[in-house]
């Protein structure tokens, strides 16, 4: 069901700089750029998180109640993708750690990036 996802930028060399640190510790890697779009993907796979300029022409700005939420192999990779996060300008929206109210296994991360985009990062196995 899932393809890919676009979330909007109004700078893409600073919204590269963000995204290629905050995705090194999730081992994604950029597939595509150009002067609107930027692209990454899992190792053999076709590209799944694109960022770019919006096709309207008007500033990228984020949804209200809209989030994205990404796969992290192990809690460790959470908690580097949250720090990379805030180190590239970030901003907080939930420390890592577990929240068993979604189940016991579930350990995430929140922040918004550059353009106010807020990004889940969430491992579901156990330590």
């Amino acid at each position: 069901m899932y393809s890919h996802t676009t979330v909007g930028a109004n700078d893409l060399a600073r919204a590269r700089a963000f995204y290629e640190a905050v995705f090194a510790p999730l081992g994604l890697e950029m597939v595509y750029s150009d002067d609107t779009y930027l692209a990454w993907a899992g190792p053999g796979r076709p590209p799944q998180f694109f960022v770019g300029k919006p096709f309207n022409g008007e500033r990228s700005s984020p949804g209200n109640g809209f989030m994205i939420a990404l796969l992290a192999p192990r809690r460790s990779a959470v908690d580097a993708c949250h720090a990379a996060a805030l180190e590239q300008g970030g901003t907080d929206e939930g420390r890592p750690g577990l929240r068993p109210h979604y189940h016991k296994d579930y350990y995430g991360a929140y922040f918004r990036d550059l353009d106010g985009n807020k990004i889940c990062v969430v491992c579901h196995q156990p330590e």
